[in-house]
């Protein structure tokens, strides 16, 4: 069971958020973030999409193909092989978590965090790679994987109007061919300063997640190397 977030942001100040517990829901926290310049544009209305349904064994597009079982559990750097259903396509998807990384909400000064949730919230970058493994040509869909929170929240990625530098997001292009390749960077938002403990493929709410873990690089380590070779350092006029 999953406490799901459902959020959704407006252009610049209209906010409104609430937390359902329900079973294995796929409605998740969105969040779109608009360059504090006004370059970039929402499009106003709450977000009520859903992951996309898995296919039905007759419009299986598998073709044979060995895929993943459900409710595998993999290390950051493996990938699975799921068939997935968007937009009314049927595709072959190879997705492959690289890393996960704790950024700093300084990193996002130049976009309007006028709202105490997006200011207390932690931010993730995962980076990621998806291939299609199918024989027909699909996309125009988001990268189907979803955040874990250390409260065991299902996270959406944050959805930017404007480039964000340190962790490039990137949709599925319109005509993502066969033997096509996308690298992109997913940011998630864990509220009230919380944790990111993985990521998970969950088309459908029968479908028993595959899970993604390891270990989140927090920058804690770096620093801590940082005041040791800090210590060893003599001070000026000794």
């Amino acid at each position: 069971m999953f406490d799901v977030s459902t959020v959704s942001l407006a252009g610049r100040g209209a906010f409104t958020s609430r937390a359902v517990r329900v079973p294995a829901v796929l409605l998740a926290a969105v969040l779109s973030l608009s360059a504090c310049n006004g370059n970039g544009s929402s499009n106003g209305s709450g977000s009520d999409s859903t992951a996309s349904g898995s296919p039905s064994p007759s419009a299986s597009a598998s073709g044979g193909m060995a895929l993943t079982d459900p409710g595998t559990r993999l290390d950051f750097g493996e990938s699975a092989t799921v068939e997935n259903r968007a937009a009314g396509q049927s595709s072959i998807l190879k997705l492959t978590v690289h890393s996960a990384k704790e950024g700093s909400v300084k990193d996002l000064s130049g976009f309007a965090l006028d709202n105490p949730y997006k200011k207390r919230g932690s931010y993730f970058y995962v980076k990621v790679t998806v291939a299609n493994k199918g024989t027909t040509t699909t996309g125009g869909f988001p990268v189907p994987l979803w955040g874990i929170s250390g409260e065991d929240t299902l996270l959406q990625p944050v959805s930017f109007t404007t480039k964000f530098a340190q962790c490039p997001s990137k949709d599925l292009p319109n005509k993502f061919k066969p033997g096509d390749k996308l690298k992109t960077c997913l940011v998630f938002l864990s509220p009230n300063h919380g944790t990111l403990k993985g990521v998970s493929y969950r088309p459908s709410q029968s479908f028993v997640p595959i899970e993604w873990h390891g270990k989140v690089d927090t920058g804690k380590q770096a620093k801590k190397g940082e005041s040791k070779h800090q210590k060893g350092k003599p001070k000026k006029g000794q």
